[in-house]
């Protein structure tokens, strides 16, 4: 492991890790910890999530994770929900959020890991600092102690509508998911990767665990905004990003290949990348002297903002979009994307260098079971999927049809036996003519467009589909420069009809390739950035479409009434 200090990077070995989680493992049971109490877990990426987290593993304490984006009030309904006795935070500023309701809660003890000085709160540097030298017979009886069955973790879902359920998952759960997710990938002992993602999250946690199974040294960045430094720093061998961090990069890379002779030697070498994207596709490195060209002046570039080291790159948490992983194989990076749930430990299915299609998730892990309903939905079975939500019975029988899990997810299976997943099953729309529309594959095409920032599909319940969409302002607003148009503020930029008929000609070359009933008829630009709050996405930065809804409420059902006011004159 590598934690980031005041004075550079500082190595963890895994005999001192291994120091660490005893002497937590030691302090816990003092405090009178057993299998079965939950400890909750909040607090950024860092190497004292992961001490915590072993030594409750070790002991059969069920750990609770917490973004710690999360408001007072949503902290306060997990602690109690999942009745915690112990919660280890971070910093002083989640301390104080805890103190504010632990009288809420049957919190007994709360540790912090900075240097915090009072007398609430114990500091985890105190209890973790006298570990057994070598290994300890002892505790190393209590892990080994711990069966298949026994819960290790409550995972509670983001919550995107309504209060958060907690996904039980057992030790089984989870080893049977660390052993199957990786098979495929030649990773191992000298390969570096970023934790950066929230650990409160399934999948972030889940790959750090499997890497450190297979040895890779785990180098923790704990705020989003120090990802770019810390890549440059570490220059990992293995990244694991969302889409959005992959829809980043991209936008970066366009707006940096502006003006000539940038531009024009951006898209020839774009050109060669897709002449060679099929070996690309298949793990190869083209050998020609027009692409080791093109690589020198582009590819290379590119690969330099993630350290310039990384053999392999993955895509989780959310669709990545053909078009992205065409862009770039298109550069010579191949993106191994994969899907899953919280409730299924999480991967389901993952495309890895042996097998690998592009479009897809990839096959289901070798200890699943993936069968498509009739209604299209995709259904798991087998050791990684979930026992049951945490004092929700009914949901749980809702959970599963004949001992398969309902993903609530829309997909296919191919003949090669590869899955496609089109969306959310929850976020179809349906039009008042009855036709559904699955959005994610729309806007994944939109968001592509250099000048479009975020977009979002709307229409359910109307006669026609629109599109909400947030430009990408630092180019738009040259656009708008270049050709002599004046504006005092984003929103009279907007409002420029100029400006309307460039993005409406942007969202009719994406509907020339959609069937007629999916077509965008109206586009609705607003004049501020989603992410503007917490609210537009989650921490892993999928976007939370009622909120969006939510908030633009008022302009949509303007637009739509509008529509029908022109429709009857």
């Amino acid at each position: 492991m590598l934690s980031r200090e005041a004075n550079g990077w500082v190595p963890i070995s895994s005999q001192r890790f291994y120091q660490y989680v005893v002497a937590m493992a030691q302090a816990l049971s003092r405090w009178g910890l057993s299998k079965g109490d939950r400890l909750a877990i909040l607090s950024e990426n860092r190497p004292e999530w992961a001490i915590a987290d072993f030594a409750s593993f070790q002991l059969g304490v069920v750990v609770v994770p917490i973004y710690s984006t999360l408001t007072t009030q949503q902290t306060a309904f997990i602690l109690s929900d999942s009745g915690a006795k112990v919660v280890v935070v971070s910093t002083e500023k989640q301390l104080e959020k805890i103190l504010s309701i632990k009288h809420r809660t049957v919190v007994e003890h709360v540790v912090v890991m900075d240097e915090v000085d009072t007398p609430e709160a114990v500091q985890m540097g105190r209890l973790i600092s006298k570990g057994p030298p070598q290994r300890d017979p002892e505790w190393d009886a209590h892990a080994r102690a711990i069966a298949a069955d026994d819960l290790a973790s409550i995972i509670y879902t983001s919550g995107t509508t309504g209060e958060p359920k907690g996904v039980q998952l057992s030790h089984g759960n989870l080893t049977s998911n660390i052993l199957c997710s990786l098979e495929g990938f030649d990773v191992h002992s000298g390969h570096v990767s970023v934790s950066f993602l929230p650990l409160s999250h399934s999948l972030p946690r889940h790959v750090d665990l499997a890497l450190l199974y297979h040895g890779v040294t785990l180098a923790y960045c704990p705020f989003f905004d120090q990802l770019p430094q810390v890549l440059q720093e570490v220059r990992p061998t293995i990244f694991l990003g969302v889409p959005r961090v992959y829809e980043k990069i991209y936008g970066q890379v366009e707006q940096k290949a502006k003006g000539f002779p940038k531009r024009a030697i951006y898209r020839w070498a774009l050109s060669v990348g897709q002449t060679y994207k099929p070996k690309i596709l298949t793990g190869e490195t083209p050998k020609s002297l027009t692409w080791r060209i093109a690589n020198k002046l582009v590819y290379l570039r590119v690969r330099a903002h993630l350290g310039g080291n990384v053999e392999v790159f993955a895509s989780g948490g959310a669709p990545l979009g053909v078009e992205l992983a065409e862009w770039y194989a298109s550069i010579g990076i191949r993106i191994h994307e994969g899907y899953g749930l919280t409730e299924t430990s999480p991967v389901v299915a993952v495309n890895s260098p042996r097998a690998h299609k592009i479009g897809t998730v990839g096959r289901p892990l070798s200890n699943l079971e993936v069968r498509i309903a009739d209604d299209s939905e995709i259904l798991v079975r087998g050791p990684s999927v979930f026992r049951s939500y945490w004092n929700r019975p009914e949901e749980t029988r809702n959970a599963f049809v004949d001992g398969w899990f309902k993903t609530g997810d829309i997909g296919s299976l191919d003949e090669g036996g590869f899955l496609r997943v089109t969306d959310r099953k929850k976020d179809l729309l349906k039009t008042s003519g009855g036709k559904f529309i699955a959005p994610q594959p729309i806007e994944n095409s939109l968001k592509l467009k250099a000048l479009i920032g975020m977009a979002m599909v709307v229409g359910d319940r109307r006669k026609f589909a629109a599109v909400i969409i947030s430009p990408r302002f630092p180019l738009l607003e040259d656009w708008a420069r270049a050709n002599h148009i004046s504006f005092f503020s984003r929103g009279e930029l907007i409002a420029n009809p100029k400006v309307k008929a460039l993005y409406e000609g942007i969202v009719g070359e994406v509907n020339q390739d959609l069937p007629r009933f999916e077509t965008l008829k109206k586009v609705l630009l607003v004049s501020d950035e989603f992410p503007a709050d917490d609210s537009a996405f989650t921490p892993t930065l999928k976007l939370r479409r009622k909120a969006v809804e939510d908030r633009y409420r008022k302009l949509i059902d303007d637009m739509y009434e509008q529509s029908e006011l022109s429709t009857v004159l």
